[in-house]
């Protein structure tokens, strides 16, 4: 990337915002995962916006759980659930406390760290793939439920922070419908990617799961 890497960290400010605002101004900044092997990085490509309570596709359109407590707020903390109960993936809590809304970390590409990551990522083909996908991200990042709620505006102590990283001009930020959402949520464009960036990953419509029998 030929344009400069702003390490300034993110204010909770930036996360208190509707999360359609958010999300696409997340696209190019760099996520801090902190771990006891060292430290990892991720320039973020992709993301996918989800309202709460107005948004049939957010794990919060029933109202609050155990489960999804940590959307409620406040902002810029981390929402890790366990999909499919094989895989994480992490959310950041956007909007006032008490609104449930959050933006899925798709993609990205590891910029720090890429050892570490591939070492967790060991069916990856190359450094594209380490982060191409939400289960794919958080496993190279080593992302599980006990980093539910952990809050991103903590500090340099944190096991995760955002840094400014290199914000991207809405001319290179594509949209479109979210992957795999189902009914009245599905149509919604609130999937948001760098075009063309090889670390993106593809868009699948929802497939219902077959039942065995």
């Amino acid at each position: 990337m030929s344009a400069r890497l702003d390490r300034t960290p993110l204010p909770r400010s930036f996360f208190d915002r509707p999360v359609l605002t958010v999300a696409p101004d997340l696209l190019g900044r760099t996520l801090v995962r902190r771990t006891a092997d060292g430290p990892l990085e991720l320039r973020i490509t992709e993301v996918e916006a989800y309202e709460g309570e107005s948004d049939p596709g957010s794990h919060a359109y029933r109202g609050r759980t155990a489960r999804n407590a940590s959307m409620f707020g406040p902002p810029g903390h981390a929402y890790v659930y366990f999909i499919y109960g094989m895989w994480f993936s992490l959310n950041l809590v956007c909007g006032p406390p008490g609104h449930a809304s959050g933006v899925l970390l798709r993609a990205g590409e590891v910029t720090v760290g890429a050892e570490l990551a591939a070492k967790r990522r060991v069916s990856a083909r190359n450094s594209r793939e380490l982060a191409k996908g939400p289960a794919r991200l958080a496993t190279a990042l080593d992302v599980d439920r006990s980093l539910d709620g952990t809050d991103l505006c903590a500090g340099p102590d944190s096991p995760l922070s955002l840094l400014t990283g290199t914000p991207t001009s809405a001319d290179l930020v594509s949209s479109g419908p979210r992957t795999g959402v189902a009914g009245a949520g599905a149509g919604h464009p609130y999937r948001f990617w760098l075009t063309d960036d090889p670390t993106v990953s593809p868009y699948r419509a929802h497939a219902p799961r077959r039942r065995s029998t």
